[in-house]
């Protein structure tokens, strides 16, 4: 991995058919670009809980990749109704998911801190009514 590589993916709330599908696409780009397995293995967990997230809650939401030979960023920014408690979100098992969600397999509460333990770097910023913002950072060296 010698050049930086930037991408922009969209995400739609409620498309749960498609769920899944940017975070493969990062998880495939990065094997393409030789990132190292392990750092792949822990971008696609972050990948995938925060898409999950945006599809769960969000109107929708853009997710931006860059690589560099440093580390891996993503930073998710969606159209969603904000999370009023960050620190009870945060909270392993802690989930708003409805009962279809949870019938679907998904809103066991453990998305952020999934999120969290697969970072080196990780901000989240969310405002009630206006979306939530996530910086994920994941060091390649």
């Amino acid at each position: 991995m010698h050049e930086a590589f930037e991408s922009i993916y969209q995400v739609l709330g409620k498309d749960f058919a498609n769920a899944g599908k940017v975070s493969t696409a990062i998880k495939d780009t990065l094997k393409r670009l030789g990132v190292n397995p392990t750092i792949v293995r822990r971008v696609a967990i972050v990948s995938y809980e925060a898409e999950m997230n945006v599809v769960m809650y969000a109107t929708r939401g853009k997710v931006l990749l860059n690589v560099s030979p440093d580390d891996v960023t993503l930073k998710i920014n969606d159209e969603g109704p904000g999370i009023p408690d960050l620190a009870l979100a945060m909270q392993e098992g802690y989930t708003t998911a409805t009962h279809e969600m949870r019938e679907m397999g998904f809103g066991a509460g453990m998305g952020l801190p999934n999120i969290q333990r697969n970072a080196d770097e990780f901000n989240i910023d969310s405002e009630v009514g206006q979306g939530t913002r996530l910086f994920v950072r994941v060091k390649q060296i």
